[in-house]
């Protein structure tokens, strides 16, 4: 087996089933993953504050955004509400995704977008937003249906590649671009709660190599080139585990 495969068994022999089985095997992941997911798009945040935010509740002596801080507590928050439908093996839904954004960024939303423009944390979005170099996104009304439409080809994708199937679903949730603001700490956020419905170890998308995810990313806009994502996320995984995975191999080694 390769590193990614050493992984994924890695993390099926936790049999991960309960609220307190995730808190144990996620307990670093957690607050990495807050960590790398908010700074890709905020580069204030840092680690000391999102492990103080995990572990303590609160942070002492901090002067920068409050919008900063919003956005770590909600990882917390939404990490808390989720364990819960992980455990419960909730299918992914219209409401779920809405209630994930709600979390997400609430108290975020700045003052042009929340009193100008009308727009809420877990509302889609209200007006016609564009993102990237190929300009993607469905528009306003399209963009439930484009969503239910994705939801319904996860059931027709079965288990047969199930990281290719997240990265398609994540590759897909961004096209779509379903909310004025928060996208892809959402769509990281449900692409990691798809793979762990499916006995998948969750992945990290690491600050240093935003440039490659995005790249990877506008190759699915640009031509539907699926490849270059479902490639990055392997690596990742590898990335996300390989500590892990190196102490369990030292354990066998030295029993």
């Amino acid at each position: 087996m390769d590193t990614y495969e050493q992984a994924v068994a890695m993390w099926q022999t936790y049999d991960v089933k309960t609220e307190a089985d995730i808190d144990v095997r996620l307990h670093s992941f957690r607050i990495l993953f807050a960590y790398h997911s908010g700074k890709i798009e905020n580069d204030r945040i840092s680690y000391h504050d999102t492990r103080e935010i995990f572990e303590n509740g609160r942070i002492l002596n901090y002067t920068g955004d409050t919008r900063t801080l919003f956005g770590q507590e909600n990882q917390k928050l939404c990490y808390a509400f989720l364990k819960k439908k992980i455990a419960a093996k909730e299918p992914l839904s219209i409401p779920l995704i809405l209630e994930v954004h709600n979390i997400l960024t609430n108290g975020t939303y700045d003052e042009r977008r929340f009193i100008e423009l009308g727009e809420r944390p877990g509302m889609f979005k209200q007006h016609d937003y564009v993102i990237g170099r190929e300009e993607v996104g469905s528009l306003p009304a399209d963009v439930e249906p484009d969503l239910q439409d994705l939801l319904a080809e996860l059931q027709e994708h079965g288990e047969a590649d199930i990281l290719k199937t997240a990265a398609y679903f994540h590759a897909r949730f961004e096209f779509i671009h379903p909310f004025a603001d928060g996208n892809g700490r959402v769509g990281r956020t449900l692409m990691n709660y798809f793979l762990m419905l499916r006995g998948h170890p969750p992945i990290i998308v690491h600050d240093e190599r935003k440039k490659e995810y995005y790249a990877a990313l506008e190759s699915y806009d640009r031509s539907e080139d699926l490849a270059p994502l479902y490639a990055f996320l392997r690596s990742e995984a590898c990335a996300t585990w390989e500590k892990a995975l190196t102490r369990a191999n030292n354990s066998v080694y030295y029993t």
